[in-house]
């Protein structure tokens, strides 16, 4: 008779980023030079869906190219797979 091993179960479960830390890493991916852009946008996507919220809420202070077209270059990105942004004032 085989016997079964007990798995392995977390007791604790593993928290998801929030909105804010999931800004957080994409200003410091924009920082890096683009570093793992597209998987920090996806766990901004997964955060904002989680949480009920429509669109991200970026500061311009904080990106590398804070002028019009930056943000428009930005925006179209983020369009692109599935993130609506907008600029804080």
């Amino acid at each position: 008779m085989l016997s079964r091993r007990q798995t392995n179960r977390r007791t604790t479960p593993v928290s998801e980023p929030t909105v804010a830390e999931a800004t957080e890493s994409i200003y410091a991916s924009l920082r890096a030079d683009n570093a793992d852009l597209d998987a920090h946008i996806a766990t901004l996507k997964a955060a904002l869906t989680r949480e009920g919220i429509k669109q991200a809420v970026f500061d311009p202070t904080k990106l590398a190219q804070n002028n019009r077209s930056g943000r428009k270059l930005m925006q179209a990105y983020f369009r692109q797979r599935g993130v609506s942004v907008t600029f804080s004032e």
